[in-house]
């Protein structure tokens, strides 16, 4: 992720699942933030129930990445792993000037070439 984009589809299954929706206003502070996006996404990616990421940033520093899960109990597991929660604390404090974390059900997908 690289703190950046990642132009990739997440190949997830068939819904129900869950999407977990990050919206961020990065702060002009680096000091590791990309080295950090990418190690989330690495350990994450290791968790039970994890189906996929999807984000993007723009130059002005706005930023959205969606997670795919399989179950709330996945999310929460995931938001109580300590080397997570680390992150989100390091994140709220230097990275991020806003934020916001959303949950959704995801009951129907479709798309298309």
């Amino acid at each position: 992720m690289s703190g950046a984009t990642t132009n990739a589809f997440a190949g997830t299954p068939e819904p129900p699942y869950y999407a977990v929706i990050f919206t961020t206003q990065r702060t002009e502070v680096d000091d590791g933030y990309g080295a950090m996006a990418d190690f989330m996404v690495e350990l994450a990616s290791q968790q039970p129930g994890f189906l996929g990421v999807e984000s993007v940033r723009d130059a002005s520093g706005f930023g959205i990445t969606v997670s795919y899960w399989a179950s709330q109990e996945a999310i929460a597991a995931w938001r109580e792993h300590a080397q997570h929660r680390v992150a989100r604390d390091t994140g709220r404090k230097k990275w991020y000037e806003r934020f916001e974390t959303r949950v959704a059900r995801v009951e129907r997908m479709s798309g298309g070439p």
